[in-house]
């Protein structure tokens, strides 16, 4: 309120002066040019000057308020074309999201061609137009995404390549990546990809030659790179056996791919297991008793000793004493019990195999030791337990399998 009572007197004060000043001094104003003449008091060519600027002040702000209005009606003003791309973005990422295929193409791409910077749109709009099978306006999104974003050249491929991989167009996204891989070889993204398409085409070969990127440029944790590694070479020690014509080709495809392995990954039981499993299936017996008597010896590891009671060495006198000496250490592995028990078979030890296979069973109920025994039993004339032995066998193996429906009369 006291600046109200400020602001009158000041106004009066103003005023007063002013009054005075045009009293007191009327001034002249003369202006000439040509046969043009204007001549006025001061006072009056100033209030004149005054109105003509407010006037201009008003016309202006006229000229602005009907422009404004205009553009609000006008569909095609800059103002209403904004304010359509706006919710076009809006709708499209909503569809996108939502899974509103067909409505998050058409927004999208609407936005993308209205946007400066249109990279991300196109790219939605190319994911929702490859979830509806529509390859060929994916691809021609993508090219579009391209052709106004040039440096966005890398961003593109990725994407290229992430969608055909989800419809199963491995080929298509295997030579995209390559490509990219020859322009970005360090980028992580590429090598994250490549490293999935292998896997899903079971290429390990062409993954163990990516490990070496993979490991330079920490793609994946410490952890996951070591399971990855571990399972590449033991696919490919499993492949590696089925490439050869006869047995002698694949014993010599084999050994090549163990040799492959550094010292310290022929020591892993992972890979230890599937050289010798491999060996045993292409009748290497002999080599394969080797590898794992070597490989328990150096650290004794529960499923080894298991396949150890596979393989058939030369000498199966001496497998028996070398597993046996094992059991001092590790009496309750039931693994082991089951291996001392086929060993004893292989023997003709007929009591003392009994005698292995029933402490294993004791330790872990197996369907394995369950079927060694039983035929053990069968042979000694014990029908009754081993029939008995047998349907719990099929029984531990029915918790193994899918609950499937079954004919009347061939339920239990």
């Amino acid at each position: 309120m006291k600046r109200v009572y400020l602001l009158a007197v000041l106004a009066i004060v103003i005023a007063a002066a002013l009054g005075i000043a045009i009293a007191k001094h009327s001034g002249y104003v003369l202006i000439a040019y040509g046969s043009f003449r204007y001549q006025s008091g001061l006072w009056a060519a100033l209030s004149a000057l005054v109105a003509g600027v407010l006037a201009l002040l008003l016309l202006r702000y006229l000229v602005g308020l009907l422009l404004t209005s205009g553009g609000a009606v006008n569909p095609w003003s800059r103002r209403n074309r904004s304010r359509r791309t706006r919710i076009a973005i809006e709708q499209g990422q909503l569809d996108l999201a939502e899974g509103r295929w067909a409505s998050a193409q058409r927004h999208l791409q609407r936005a993308a061609e209205a946007e400066r910077q249109p990279l991300l749109f196109y790219l939605g709009a190319a994911r929702a137009a490859n979830e509806q099978g529509r390859v060929e306006d994916r691809d021609n999104l993508l090219e579009r995404a391209l052709e106004r974003q040039p440096q966005a050249e890398l961003a593109v491929a990725l994407t290229h390549a992430q969608l055909q991989m989800d419809r199963g167009e491995n080929d298509g996204a295997l030579e995209a990546l390559h490509a990219m891989q020859e322009r970005h070889p360090n980028n992580a993204q590429v090598l994250r990809l490549l490293q999935r398409l292998h896997l899903e085409r079971g290429d390990w070969p062409a993954l163990i030659r990516l490990l070496p990127d993979l490991r330079k440029h920490k793609v994946l944790p410490a952890a996951e790179l070591a399971q990855l590694e571990q399972r590449a070479w033991g696919q490919n020690i499993n492949l590696a056996a089925t490439r050869g014509e006869d047995q002698q080709a694949a014993r010599q495809a084999l050994e090549r791919a163990w040799q492959q392995l550094t010292n310290a990954q022929r020591q892993e039981p992972q890979l230890v297991l599937a050289y010798a499993e491999q060996l045993r299936q292409v009748g290497a017996q002999g080599e394969a008793e080797q590898v794992l008597r070597a490989a328990l010896k150096r650290s004794y590891e529960s499923h080894l000793a298991r396949l150890y009671g596979l393989v058939r060495g030369d000498d199966p006198v001496r497998q028996l004493q070398t597993a046996e000496g094992w059991l001092k250490d590790h009496p309750q592995d039931p693994s082991l019990l089951l291996t001392l028990g086929r060993l004893s078979l292989q023997n003709r030890l007929w009591g003392k195999a009994r005698d292995y296979l029933e402490s294993s069973l004791r330790m872990q109920r197996n369907p394995e030791t369950c079927a060694e025994l039983a035929r053990l039993l069968a042979s000694l004339g014990e029908t009754e337990r081993s029939n008995q032995l047998f349907q719990e066998g099929l029984g531990l193996l029915d918790e193994r399998l899918l609950a499937l429906p079954l004919p009347e009369g061939m339920r239990a």
